[in-house]
């Protein structure tokens, strides 16, 4: 497993990526493909969303060393994450990055949209470029005292729930439509969906912009008694905070799938579209697919996903399986085709005046 990771290490790091990026070290601008294939190193910047800092720490130094058997030459990778929404937006509006590794199809879109992205990013690479999925589960305090089970259970006067912002945060997005589902599946209608889900955020103590820090504001700051989170954040906060957390497996669930995309205009620009492509396709090899499930996501790969299926059959996890097969398989789960695709969810619900604003603002 991927060995625990210190917040304030990577908080700092962070803010010196950021400060650096501000200061305009990254630079580049301007190379074309050969120069950039006769340099002796290149520099890529991968903008992705909040949960993935630690796999793609350990990503990267994986590919670095790929890249430099295959070519020669040596890449550096800088990274910059937040909430996946905000970060579409930041890219959209100027922040250079050669891919973009966003939590959903419709935050990278928002890039497309505004020219940076060609049309059909989704079938650049294999699995509508996709290459991991997750999950959305529940991080309860150990022995759960609150007894929460189920979606249901989040509707209670006596349960405080924490969730990022669907306006920010891309994981607060599959968390809504998860919860929205499983009124769905019910077989409420509308109108009573709607009103859950008013109960539901009403329960909401904080709206942090991304999902990492709504996994501070659980595990560390101490504030409510149910975090909805990705199952591979709710396994890190098992890792990192041993015996204090258990994940409780939902009834049904929905399945994640994060988008990766070249972002065209800068890779043109920068010459960097050949590392930048390889960079995006090797996430799709064994070994970057055996990486991805060490860091608790769900890897494409049927045989390296094969290898981390845990069928206990139990709701409850309490503790990491010490065999390692930590991928729960008995949750039902959706996909976003349900809802008619990104577009269409995101202005149903996520657009300014959509549900979500009039679920919250009420």
């Amino acid at each position: 497993m991927y060995g625990k990771k210190n917040r304030n290490g990577r908080k700092a790091i962070a803010a010196f990526l950021a400060a650096s990026f501000a200061a305009g070290i990254l630079g580049g601008c301007g190379q074309t493909s050969a120069d950039t294939a006769d340099a002796k190193e290149v520099e890529i910047t991968n903008v992705s969303y909040d949960p993935t800092r630690e796999l793609y720490e350990a990503y990267n130094a994986l590919f670095a060393d790929h890249w430099k058997e295959q070519t020669g030459q040596d890449v550096t990778v800088i990274q910059s994450h937040g909430g996946s929404g905000k970060q579409a937006l930041e890219v959209a509006n100027g922040l250079e990055a050669d891919v973009a590794t966003l939590a959903l199809e419709g935050d990278v879109q928002v890039v497309a949209d505004a020219g940076l992205i060609e049309d059909g990013f989704t079938d650049e690479f294999d699995l509508e470029s996709s290459p991991y999925t997750s999950t959305i589960v529940f991080l309860v305090r150990k022995d759960n005292p609150k007894n929460i089970e189920d979606w249901d259970d989040l509707l209670r006067e006596d349960v405080g729930v924490i969730t990022p912002n669907p306006k920010t945060s891309g994981g607060a997005r599959w968390n809504y439509l998860a919860a929205w589902y499983y009124f769905e599946s019910q077989g409420q209608s509308g109108e009573e969906i709607t009103e859950n889900m008013k109960t539901l955020y009403h329960n909401v103590l904080v709206l942090d912009s991304g999902a990492r820090g709504a996994t501070i504001t659980f595990a560390e700051n101490g504030q409510g008694d149910v975090l909805i989170a990705w199952e591979n954040e709710a396994f890190l906060s098992l890792e990192e905070h041993p015996g204090e957390y258990e994940i409780v497996v939902p009834s049904v669930s929905i399945l994640c799938q994060p988008t990766v995309a070249l972002v065209d205009e800068v890779v043109d620009d920068r010459g960097t579209r050949d590392v930048a492509t390889e960079y995006l396709q090797y996430l799709y090899s064994t070994e970057a697919q055996k990486l991805e499930a060490e860091n608790f996501y769900r890897p494409s790969d049927p045989d390296v996903f094969s290898d981390y299926i845990s069928t206990s059959g139990e709701r409850v996890i309490t503790e990491l399986p010490a065999d390692g097969k930590w991928i729960v398989d008995d949750i039902a789960l959706t996909d976003i085709a349900h809802f008619g695709g990104w577009s269409e969810a995101s202005a149903k619900h996520f657009a300014d005046g959509g549900v979500f604003d009039a679920i919250y603002e009420q």
